[in-house]
């Protein structure tokens, strides 16, 4: 058996292997929400709970059916229960004032006249009460001016506060956490909080859980400082949009969970119109996840996932390495791209001249590309002082075009977060314009290492393949200068991207 080597890329983190008594079982669902089909016009309080019904009974059934299977933790989408595309005013008969669990205990189901216009807690607690399972839901909050928690900031102009909201309960239907999503995505109908919050919440099977939603997996605040206070097992329900070649839905839930040594379980919106589909159950050493293919009806699905408890994040100065079987450990050894003779990557002036670099844009952003043009081969590609390395050897190859990408810089389209990216792409065509492009099928496979000096330690690692398929990486190493290596081979399908996507926080505002 081959063994799979997971670096704490981010982290300088130790810890043992997850006992095998130590695990629970966790299920999401993504779901193809019932839309309004009129967003922007006001709705009745009558009006809203009909339509919020409609999504509710789909929750109370997969309520059911993942309590049948074991689930102890079951996680739904954002936007789930309402949809989007509201105006601040025509969400307002969906808002409920959610009690802050830090300051009151309250259990919706069994004292449901505590709090009035509160029928979606209610409906939701009673759900986690009957089938005995932790319930994660994400919802619409109305809070009033001024916070509780933050006295002295403004108030929005109409004098209250609208908050995009997770909220969980307990097994017995108590409210226990709640949560304001801090990193909006154009999300009219909601405020950004004063200031980020840094919630989690105490289960008796697993410990702590942090929770998070969509856009917040790509900042620091609070996805990262959740982790950096050693939480394990981030609850992340998300309205994602995909965009490949680097940021499909499980593309980057997997290499968080990754990048990050940490459980991720990932409930997205159904949504073929939008683009949205991908979720799963993620964890350094396995990937519970679906995808939606073409022309696969569109429906929701439930996925159930037994996985390890994380032990408590132990900060220490070394880096931790992880030894566990990999999935892929069938295939046999060609022993080209684990040798020794791999890791001695060219460097920069005895890459040959004639290998011409070219810029194209990719996810918005200008890339340095230089192609892959030999069966096997060493290259590298700078965007300024950043460099990746990549040394290849092609096991199959299709008519395809494959480039090496480099980018650092601000990413400034929907958003503005500066990165360094190291990025292995599939061109759309033949010709190098379309180095960048969104690509999902490939035939060509290849041994490969991906390296790059990233001045981050915050590098977020992904193999995705054909059809939308994740491989796991055989080895990710880290060295104390920054250096990061994703070594992979016995790859299964086409390479569609192999990435190490590094994540500069701290140059976010500049």
């Amino acid at each position: 058996m081959l063994s799979l080597v997971v670096v704490g890329v981010f982290l300088s983190v130790g810890h043992s292997d997850p006992a095998v008594d130590s695990s629970y079982v966790a299920a999401v669902y993504e779901h193809r929400v019932v839309l309004n089909p009129e967003p922007g016009v006001p709705l009745s309080r009558s009006e809203a709970l009909q339509h919020l019904k409609r999504n509710l009974d789909i929750y109370e059934e997969q309520a059911a059916r993942a309590a049948q299977q074991g689930a102890q933790i079951l996680v739904f989408p954002e936007d789930g229960l309402q949809g989007f595309n509201f105006t601040r005013s025509s969400i307002s008969s969906y808002l409920e004032t959610i009690p802050d669990p830090q300051q009151e205990s309250w259990n919706p189901c069994t004292e449901p006249g505590r709090h009035s216009n509160t029928e979606v807690l209610q409906r939701l607690s009673c759900m986690a009460r009957r089938y005995s399972l932790y319930l994660v839901a994400n919802m619409a909050d109305l809070q009033p001016c001024p916070l509780q928690s933050a006295l002295s900031s403004s108030c929005p102009p109409d004098g209250r506060w609208q908050f995009n909201t997770n909220v969980a309960f307990s097994s017995d239907g108590l409210l226990v956490a709640r949560y304001h999503k801090y990193n909006l995505y154009f999300e009219q109908a909601f405020d950004k909080p004063p200031q980020a919050e840094i919630i989690t919440f105490d289960t008796p099977f697993a410990g702590k859980f942090g929770l998070i939603i969509c856009f917040d997996i790509l900042f620091r605040d609070p996805t990262v400082a959740l982790v950096e206070r050693g939480v394990r097992q981030l609850i992340f329900p998300t309205a994602w949009m995909n965009q490949l070649p680097l940021l499909d839905a499980i593309q980057f839930q997997r290499a968080f969970s990754l990048g990050a040594n940490v459980t991720v379980l990932a409930a997205n919106i159904r949504r073929d119109r939008l683009i949205m589909s991908g979720s799963g159950i993620y964890t350094p050493f396995s990937a519970t996840y679906h995808h939606a293919k073409k022309g696969e009806p569109e429906e929701g699905r439930l996925l159930v996932a037994r996985v390890p408890v994380l032990d408590p994040l132990w900060v220490g100065q070394g880096i931790a390495t992880e030894s566990t079987s990999s999935s892929s450990s069938s295939a046999t050894d060609s022993g080209y791209c684990h040798q020794d003779s791999c890791t001695d990557l060219p460097p920069p002036s005895s890459v040959p001249p004639s290998y011409i670099t070219f810029t194209s844009s990719m996810m918005y952003d200008p890339f340095k590309f230089v192609l892959l043009n030999k069966t096997e081969d060493k290259l590298q590609v700078c965007d300024g002082t950043f460099c990746c390395r990549l040394q290849y050897k092609f096991l199959t190859q299709g008519k395809e075009l494959y480039a090496l990408g480099a980018f650092a810089g601000t990413h400034i389209v929907n958003g503005r977060y500066a990165l360094q990216v190291c990025a292995v792409v599939r061109c759309a065509d033949l010709d190098t314009s379309s180095c960048g492009q969104e690509v999902e099928e490939a035939e060509s496979k290849m041994e490969f290492v991906l390296e790059g000096t990233f001045e981050t330690r915050y590098v977020y690692p992904s193999v995705l393949t054909s059809s939308l398929v994740l491989e796991q990486p055989q080895t990710l190493e880290k060295t104390a200068d920054g250096r990061v290596t994703m070594k992979h081979w016995n790859m299964t399908g086409g390479l569609v991207t192999a990435c190490l996507y590094g994540r500069m926080y701290h140059l976010d505002k500049e």
